[in-house]
C-alpha cells in the first residue's frame, strides 16, 4: 500500500527546511497548510498492522520535505498506532515547523476522559503540545459541556494550542462554540465535488462567516470523483490530473482547506501541483455543479 520509491534520504535531516507550502489563517491569526496529509490506514485501520511501519515512517518523512507539514490524526487510528508513527516522523524536523492535529473518539468526551485522552495522544506523539485538537464526532450521551470544561483546561494549560470539531452540524458547532473558552478554528467534515451535504446544511457558510475554516476530508469521495467525465475533460484542459482538479475546486474557496491521503509519495508530489490551479469563472460553476450519483452521497 506505502510506496517509498520515490521518497527522498532524510538521513540526517534534523532540524532541515521543508517545502513551502500554501496557507490559509485562523481566525487567531495562525496559518495551516491548504494541503494537509490526512493519516487514515497508515500503521493499520480501527487495530495496529505493524508490519510496513518504517515505510510509513518514510513516507511521512518524505510528505513534511515535500511541503505537507500539517498531519492530520486520530487516537482512533489504528488504536494509537498511527500517532506513535507520526511521532516518529516527526522527530527528525523541528518542532515548531510542524502543524499537528489530533482528534478525540464520541467514547472520550467525558471530563476525565478527554484528559487521558490528550495525554495519551501526547505520549505517543513525543510531543508537549499539539497544534490542534478535534472532537472526532458529537455523542450526544455526553454532556457537551464537560467535554469543554476539559478542553479548555487544556488549552489553558499549553497541551493544546486550538480546538476544532469534526462532524459537527450547525446547531452543534454553535453550540461548540458558545462553550469553547477559545475560537473553534475549523470543523472536519466530509466535502468534495459530489458531498455538498455540509454546504446544503449551513456548515460552510457559518464557517466562513465567522473566522472558522472547513477541512474537507475525502477530497476524492473514495475515488468516484476521479472518475467523472467532466472533471477528466477539466483535467485535460488545464494539463492536470483529475486529483488536482478536485483538489483546487475545494482550496480555492474561502475558508476551505483539505486533507488527502495517499501511501504513494509521487502522488503526494502530484497533489501539490494542485496548486498551481486558476479556474476560469465558467470552469467552477460547472464544477460546483456536477450532477452527483446517488450511491456517492455520504448520509448527513
Amino acid at each position: 500500500m506505502f510506496s517509498s520509491s520515490n521518497c527522498v534520504n532524510l538521513i540526517g535531516v534534523i532540524g532541515r527546511e521543508v517545502g513551502r507550502m500554501e496557507v490559509k489563517k485562523f481566525v487567531t491569526g495562525e496559518e495551516i497548510p491548504v494541503l494537509g496529509l490526512g493519516t487514515w490506514r497508515m500503521g493499520g485501520s480501527l487495530h495496529p498492522d505493524y508490519s510496513q511501519d518504517s515505510q510509513v515512517v518514510e513516507l511521512l518523512q518524505t510528505a513534511i520535505q515535500l511541503g505537507y507539514t500539517h498531519i492530520d490524526t486520530a487516537e482512533v487510528y489504528a488504536d494509537g498506532h498511527t500517532e506513535e508513527l507520526v511521532g516518529r516522523a516527526a522527530r527528525s524536523f523541528r518542532r515548531e515547523s510542524l502543524f499537528i492535529t489530533t482528534k478525540i473518539w464520541h467514547t472520550n468526551l467525558g471530563f476525565s476522559a478527554v484528559h487521558r485522552s490528550v495525554d495519551g495522544s501526547l505520549k505517543r506523539l513525543s510531543s508537549d503540545y499539539v497544534d490542534l485538537c478535534l472532537i472526532h464526532n458529537p455523542d450526544p450521551a455526553t454532556s457537551l459541556a464537560d467535554t469543554f470544561d476539559a478542553l479548555n483546561e487544556l488549552v489553558a494549560r499549553g497541551k493544546i494550542r486550538n480546538i476544532g470539531v469534526s462532524n459537527f452540524n450547525l446547531q452543534q458547532m454553535q453550540k461548540a462554540q458558545a462553550l469553547s473558552s477559545s475560537p473553534i478554528v475549523t470543523n472536519q467534515v466530509p466535502y468534495n465535488l459530489y458531498n455538498h451535504a455540509y454546504l446544503k446544511n449551513g456548515v460552510l457558510k457559518h464557517c466562513q462567516e465567522h473566522g472558522a475554516l472547513l477541512t474537507a476530508y475525502s477530497p476524492f469521495d473514495r475515488g468516484i470523483v476521479l472518475s467523472d467525465p467532466v472533471v477528466g475533460r477539466l483535467a485535460a484542459i488545464y494539463g492536470k490530473t483529475p486529483a488536482q482538479v478536485a483538489l483546487a475546486w475545494l482550496v480555492r474557496q474561502p475558508g476551505v482547506i483539505t486533507i488527502p491521503m495517499s501511501g504513494d509519495a509521487s502522488h503526494l508530489k502530484s497533489n501539490l501541483e494542485a496548486l498551481d490551479i486558476q479556474f476560469s469563472g465558467q470552469d467552477i460553476e460547472i464544477l460546483d455543479n456536477l450532477e452527483m450519483p446517488e450511491e456517492a452521497l455520504w448520509p448527513e
